[in-house]
């Protein structure tokens, strides 16, 4: 009961989005780019500034970093990796990625993680970043691609509901 509840709100809260489609999917997809980050706690700063940047929705930028959250953390973090070191040559496992690894897996905190990252080297820095802009391009790509009919469909029902009830209270 209380998962309905939780998705309801979700519903309401995102046909309550004010502004333009386009700017509100942006926004999104900026905030989805951002959640494959390897920086936890930067990653709404980055959503937000990207959307400033890019006249997108600074909201829904920060709604969209919710995609990474304590449960899928170990995923994200582990296919960055593996992507950013396959195109830069590492090897897809050692010693620093399993250190990670199990930090994020024991649920250290977000500084934590990102101290070990960033701790490891400019060769294990670049092989999270890079794979997590390949994740981002491709998460925050479709997210916009998927959000955009949605958001511009709700602006559509939205406005012929408004209508409806104009005709409504003027014919009366």
């Amino acid at each position: 009961m209380k998962f309905q509840r939780q998705i309801k709100y979700a519903y309401l809260r995102l046909i309550a989005l004010r502004g333009e489609p386009h700017e509100l999917a942006l926004g999104l997809a900026f905030g989805v780019f951002s959640g494959m980050m390897p920086v936890v706690p930067f990653q709404t700063v980055l959503a937000i500034a990207l959307a400033i940047f890019f006249k997108g929705s600074k909201i829904t930028a920060a709604l969209g970093t919710w995609v990474s959250n304590p449960l899928n953390w170990y995923f994200i973090y582990y296919y960055s990796y593996r992507l950013g070191a396959s195109v830069i040559g590492l090897p897809e496992k050692n010693a620093v990625f399993s250190s990670v690894m199990t930090a994020v897996r024991s649920g250290e905190t977000p500084w934590v993680i990102v101290e070990k990252i960033f701790g490891a080297g400019t060769a294990i820095v670049s092989a999270f970043l890079i794979g997590g802009v390949m994740m981002g391009v491709v998460f925050g790509g479709l997210c916009f691609f998927i959000f955009l009919p949605i958001f511009k469909n709700i602006r559509s029902w939205r406005q012929s509901r408004k209508e409806h009830k104009h005709w409504r209270t003027h014919r009366q």
